[in-house]
C-alpha cells in the first residue's frame, strides 16, 4: 500500500485530456476514494500538469456539499531550482509549518486527496544524497500530518492524472499525443471507468477484496511463505495482524478506498521474523530514479545484504534512513492476473505497479492493520511486530512464476497462490 504523498510535481503544463475522463475521476475521487461527507474540508495536493483534474474535482466535491477544498499545487521547475541552486546546509529543512497545518485540518476533520501525475524521473539527474536527504527531512517534517494516515483517523485517498511527461516516460518511442492517450486509457481502465456503472464496479471489486481478507484474518496465518525464481523467503506475521484491501472504514467512521486503482490485501510482517532471499519482479521507480534488479537477504527480520544492477546507491540511502528502513512494514498478495499486470506496463509510480504484483514494503507499518489499532501506542504496536521508519517504500516480488504458502505456528503450509493467481478462498 503506496503511502500517502505529501508534494507532487510535474514539468509540464496543464494538457487536454477528454472531460469523460476528468469527470469520471472526479466522481471516483469524491465518492469512492474519498467517500466525501457533507461539510467536510477537503486537503488536496496536486502537480501542476493535473490541474484539469484538479479543478473537476473541486467541482465534484462541492456538488457532493463538501466545506472548503484547499489545493497545494506543486511545480517542478520550483523543485529542480531548488536542487540547482539552493545551499547545500538547506536540504536538512523541511516545511514543518505546511505540515502540522495539514496535521490540524486532519484534526479537524478534514478529508485528503493526493493526485499523482508527477514525472517520475524528475530527480533522476540529482545528486541521490541530495535527495535522500531533503526526502528525510520532508519525512520526519510530515510526521504530524502522516500519522492522521497511516493511523487511518480520517478518510483519504490517492489517484492519478495522465500528465504528458509521465507518459513520455512509459512510452518514449510515441508521439506525445499518442502516449497521453495511451496513459489515459490505462488509467481509465484500471479505474474501472470502462465498465457502465463504475461506481457500482468498485462496490463489487470491493466485496471480493474484502472476502479475502475474511478468509485470511479467519485463518490466523503464523508467516507467509514466498518461492520463486531467486525467492525463497518466510515472511513472520506480527501479533494481532489484519489483512485489509479495498474499501476500509477510518476511525471518524467514513468507509473509503485509500488507493485507486487497488489490486492488493496487505498486513504488517513481524519485524524480526523475516528469513531468507528475495529478488524483485520488476523496477522500483524511487525518488526519481530507477531501481533494476534488487536482491535483499533477510536475517532476523533485517536486511543484511542488499544489491541491485541499477540504482544500487539510491537503494543503500534509502536503507539507510532509519534503524527501520532495513525491516519490513507490510507485505501483500496480488493476483498476475490484476488489470494493472495485465496492461504489461512499468508505470514507475508505485499506487500502479505495486498493483501489478505481490509485494513488500521496507519501512513504516500501519497501525489501522493490527487488532485495535486505533487504540494502540507506538510501544503497543512494536512490541507485536509492528516496524516504524520515515519511509514506506514498496517494491515487487509477485509474478506469474510464484507460489505463497500460508503457514501455522507449526509451520504447516496451506497452499494461497500459484502461478501468481489464487488457489483457496
Amino acid at each position: 500500500m503506496p503511502h500517502d504523498l505529501s508534494t507532487a510535481q510535474s514539468a509540464s503544463t496543464p494538457a487536454e485530456l477528454p472531460q469523460a475522463l476528468l469527470d469520471g475521476l472526479a466522481d471516483l475521487a469524491v465518492h469512492v476514494g474519498l467517500n466525501l461527507q457533507p461539510g467536510q474540508d477537503l486537503v488536496m495536493t496536486t502537480p501542476l500538469s493535473a490541474l484539469p483534474l484538479a479543478r473537476a474535482v473541486t467541482a465534484a466535491a462541492y456538488r457532493a456539499g463538501a466545506g472548503v477544498v484547499t489545493p497545494l499545487i506543486g511545480d517542478a521547475e520550483m523543485t529542480l531550482a531548488r536542487y540547482r541552486h539552493a545551499r547545500p546546509d538547506s536540504f536538512d529543512h523541511a516545511p514543518g509549518w505546511l505540515y502540522s497545518g495539514m496535521a490540524e485540518a486532519f484534526a479537524d476533520g478534514a478529508a485528503r486527496l493526493a493526485i499523482l501525475g508527477e514525472d517520475p524521473m524528475l530527480l533522476a539527474g540529482q545528486d541521490a544524497s541530495r535527495v535522500a536527504q531533503a526526502n528525510r527531512a520532508n519525512a520526519a517534517a510530515y510526521r504530524p500530518a502522516l500519522a492522521a494516515i497511516s493511523g487511518f483517523e480520517i478518510n483519504w485517498s490517492i489517484l492519478a492524472c495522465p500528465t504528458p511527461d509521465w507518459a513520455a516516460r512509459i512510452f518514449p518511442d510515441l508521439a506525445p499525443d499518442d502516449a497521453l492517450a495511451r496513459l489515459a486509457e490505462a488509467i481509465r481502465h484500471t479505474a474501472r471507468l470502462d465498465h457502465a456503472d463504475p461506481r457500482a464496479e468498485w462496490a463489487a471489486h470491493n466485496a471480493n477484496l474484502a472476502a479475502r481478507c475474511a478468509m485470511l484474518n479467519a485463518a490466523r496465518f503464523d508467516a507467509l511463505h514466498f518461492r520463486g525464481p531467486g525467492t525463497d523467503l518466510r515472511v513472520g506475521l506480527a501479533e494481532g495482524h489484519l489483512w485489509q484491501g479495498g474499501a476500509a472504514t477510518a476511525r471518524n467512521g467514513v468507509r473509503c478506498n485509500p488507493n485507486i486503482p487497488t489490486e492488493e490485501v496487505f498486513t504488517p510482517p513481524h519485524a524480526a521474523r523475516v528469513e531468507g532471499h528475495v529478488r524483485a519482479t520488476k523496477p522500483l521507480a524511487h525518488q526519481g530514479s530507477v531501481i533494476e534488479e534488487i536482491e535483499m537477504h533477510f536475517k532476523g527480520g533485517v536486511a543484511v545484504e542488499a544489491r541491485a544492477a541499477r540504482g544500487a546507491d539510491v537503494l543503500r540511502e534509502m536503507l539507510a534512513t532509519d534503524a527501520g528502513a532495513a525491516r519490513l512494514g507490510e507485505v501483500a498478495l496480488v493476483p498476475h492476473s490484476s488489470p494493472v499486470s495485465q496492461s504489461g506496463l512499468l508505470y514507475f509510480n508505485t499506487l500502479f505497479d505495486e498493483n501489478a504484483a505481490s509485494h513488500i514494503a521496507m519501512g513504516q507499518c500501519y497501525a489501522s492493520c493490527f487488532e485495535r489499532g486505533g487504540e494502540l501506542s507506538k510501544d503497543e504496536i512494536a512490541a507485536r511486530g509492528g516496524n516504524a521508519s520515515l519511509i514506506h517504500v514498496d517494491w515487487m516480488i509477485g509474478s506469474g512464476e510464484g507460489d505463497v504458502d500460508g503457514l501455522d505456528a507449526s509451520g504447516a503450509a496451506q497452499p494461497l497462490m500459484r502461478g501468481g493467481e489464487w488457489v483457496t478462498g
